[in-house]
């Protein structure tokens, strides 16, 4: 790969290596039984799309250490896919979100093979469930297939354990805070956990360790990936309730309808007063908020000026990633990369 960061050459040698590895593992679960075929199509469905950020992460991790391009790197790199659309599809059917990048979600797309079954909806969501763990199966099992050396691979493995926990603390976090009144640390913390260090700072650290990172390149990855990547998803909260469907690719107002703990909604809690808290309480305690609650929802939280706020704590968070970024002094080609990947995850439309 030349030294000047080009994304787009460098998404397909991963969808590359993603499609090829699990269009393999596909075949092998329809050559157990062409039953399987509907659960092999949703494996393949799985990665299918994307922007191969957190693959991108973990290459510039490597890199900046000064390490040279590599193939295997790319596939270790590429695993941080699969474990990004393991964590989809059970992101998914725990929220029960219907669509994912315009497509029906695992859990929903399922219910066609389950016609026969006197409970086809909780069938395919244990369907989901499955496809879901074989996707971070395959993850680590095309990470240590990646052809590094062992030494090297051995050096991130207590990587994949803090990231695997951090991943599970921050879901069931959501969990648990769902229904509960908005809270913007608690928010915080869900999204830190939850998203922003498997997104960035987890995919830094395992290309850091894999290329034999020093402790003070470590903690530089930390204090960029954290808070960039804290960024990442405060965007993704304000694209699920004022983007546009057709170009995130998602149901609008998931986060509204299943009351869960985003900071967008705890930033408008913490600015209401009564009379505005009383008008949130009546709007997000109906059964199903329609086209019009959720439509006020948008219009108090406007007013209130909680988009803005949400705004401006991600400017916060970039500029607080890109100067320690700044710090690191790094040599050109990973500087001018993560500054890149940085604009990347947190200006975004979809």
């Amino acid at each position: 790969m030349a030294e000047r960061w080009e994304p787009a050459a460098f998404k397909a040698r991963v969808d590359e290596v993603l499609h090829g590895y699990v269009a393999d593992e596909a075949g092998e679960l329809t050559a157990v039984d062409a039953a399987l075929g509907p659960v092999a199509d949703q494996l393949e469905s799985a990665v299918a799309a994307g922007k191969r950020l957190r693959a991108a992460f973990c290459y510039w991790g490597w890199r900046a250490v000064g390490q040279p391009d590599s193939d295997a790197l790319v596939q270790a790199a590429a695993s941080m896919e699969l474990v990004h659309a393991a964590a989809v599809v059970h992101d998914d059917l725990i929220d029960d979100s219907p669509l994912r990048h315009g497509r029906p979600t695992p859990h929903v797309a399922l219910r066609a093979a389950l016609q026969h079954h006197p409970r086809a909806a909780a069938g395919a969501r244990s369907l989901a469930m499955l496809v879901g763990d074989l996707l971070m199966s395959l993850a680590g099992q095309l990470f240590v297939t990646s052809g590094l050396p062992a030494a090297y691979l051995g050096r991130a493995r207590p990587l994949w354990a803090a990231l695997a926990r951090d991943l599970v603390a921050g879901e069931c976090l959501e969990i648990l805070h769902t229904g509960a009144a908005p809270d913007t640390s608690a928010s915080l913390k869900v999204i830190r956990y939850k998203t922003a260090k498997y997104t960035v700072e987890q995919p830094l650290l395992i290309g850091g360790a894999l290329a034999g990172a020093g402790g003070r390149l470590c903690a530089g990855y930390s204090a960029y990936g954290v808070p960039l990547g804290e960024a990442f998803q405060l965007r993704d909260d304000l694209l699920g309730l004022f983007g546009d469907p057709e170009t995130t690719g998602k149901a609008g107002a998931d986060d509204v309808r299943g009351r869960r703990p985003t900071t967008l909604l705890a930033e408008t809690w913490r600015l209401a007063g009564d009379g505005d808290r009383g008008r949130l309480r009546e709007l997000l305690g109906r059964r199903e908020p329609d086209g019009d609650a959720l439509e006020a929802v948008r219009e108090v939280m406007r007013r209130l000026g909680a988009p803005d706020r949400v705004e401006a704590m991600i400017a916060e968070r970039v500029g607080e990633a890109l100067g320690a970024l700044d710090e690191l002094d790094l040599p050109p080609a990973p500087a001018a990369a993560l500054t890149a990947l940085a604009h990347s995850a947190s200006v975004r439309a979809s």
